[in-house]
């Protein structure tokens, strides 16, 4: 059998650089007056057709047909949202000296966003894992994550979410929970549509959030708010986010051990419990920090490369040692994880 090498380069997302784009767009020529109104508009019509289309996508049966395994589901949900906000919280301690109030509220927006489902599939089938349980586990965070999120979002970050009020919760509902309950309510007449175009409907999703973020950055320069990031805070961002990858990493794998779970869930909950979704994060921040999204989004946009520059890595020393079953094919062990936002966006399934 073949032994797995390590990717000649790590894998550099061109929808990062889309968006990153996006963002220096924004920066030159933001949307000021009635353009701006009109961009606010289509960014909102944007985020309730990605909640319908995540909806859509998303198999419920098969989501809740892996309850036999309601141990490992447990667990990355209990990583994704119990784990992740802790840590968010206590970074409250770098304030102000480390990060500005603005970048640490992003950063624990970060910590509130589900986990992604089709690279962690990816990572996970690369280290050969248990595929099947992360599926189910990515497909249970998005679900929990259309409500957790918004929910813990307004409880932890106070008035950098609007606050826990009436009118937060209405435009909660309106453009993210009702579009996404319409999705799954027309799955069954819309599924087979959905299959036939999914990469149209791919298209569709990178440009929903492509709008989503010009219209967020540019709110956020019409205010003003990027002359109060230095390049010096967001190195320090930077490293933050390493150290949070770093321990996220180490407590999946390792506390998963001391669960009793074996190698191949281990991988699963490794992959699923550390990961954060781009696809997920980004059009909840447009509807919960408005004006402010611009800052919020910026710690999850390099987190989210972050963590696909490492699990290829990983995943590759996972494969690299993992026992050889009887048949299994070699190439299999010789994947190379080459995933994108593209793979991010749901084709098939919600993120």
């Amino acid at each position: 059998m073949r032994r797995p090498h390590l990717p000649a380069r790590l894998p550099l997302d061109p929808y990062v650089l889309a968006l990153l784009g996006t963002v220096g767009l924004a920066a030159l020529l933001p949307a000021r007056g009635a353009a701006a109104s009109v961009a606010d508009g289509a960014s909102t019509a944007a985020v309730a057709l990605l909640f319908f289309l995540y909806g859509a996508r998303l198999s419920t049966r098969e989501a809740l047909g892996g309850l036999r395994h309601w141990r490992l589901h447990l667990t990355v949900l209990a990583c994704t949202f119990l784990l992740f906000p802790l840590l968010g919280l206590a970074a409250r301690v770098l304030v102000p000296g480390v990060l500005t109030q603005p970048l640490y509220g992003g950063l624990l927006f970060l910590c509130l966003v589900p986990s992604t489902v089709q690279s962690s599939i990816a990572f996970t089938s690369i280290a050969r894992g248990n595929v099947p349980a992360a599926i189910c586990a990515g497909s249970f965070s998005s679900l929990a994550g259309i409500v957790l999120t918004p929910l813990l979002a307004a409880g932890l970050l106070g008035s950098h979410a609007g606050g826990f009020s009436p009118g937060s919760l209405l435009k909660i509902t309106l453009q993210l929970l009702l579009p996404f309950l319409l999705g799954q309510a027309l799955r069954p007449w819309a599924g087979g549509f959905l299959v036939r175009h999914k990469q149209v409907l791919g298209h569709v999703d990178r440009g929903s959030i492509l709008l989503v973020v010009y219209a967020a950055f540019s709110a956020g320069v019409a205010a003003g708010i990027w002359h109060r990031v230095s390049l010096p805070r967001l190195g320090a961002l930077l490293l933050v986010e390493a150290v949070l990858l770093a321990v996220m990493l180490l407590v999946t794998w390792y506390g998963s051990a001391r669960l009793g779970f074996g190698r191949a869930d281990r991988i699963a909950i490794q992959f699923a419990g550390s990961k954060k979704s781009l696809a997920a994060g980004l059009p909840m921040a447009s509807v919960l920090f408005g004006a402010q999204a611009g800052l919020a989004v910026l710690p999850l946009m390099l987190f989210h490369q972050m963590q696909l520059m490492v699990c290829a890595v990983l995943a590759r020393r996972r494969a690299r040692t993992a026992p050889i079953e009887h048949g299994e094919p070699e190439a299999a062990a010789d994947r190379v994880a080459e995933v994108s936002p593209a793979a991010q966006q749901p084709t098939g399934q919600a993120r």
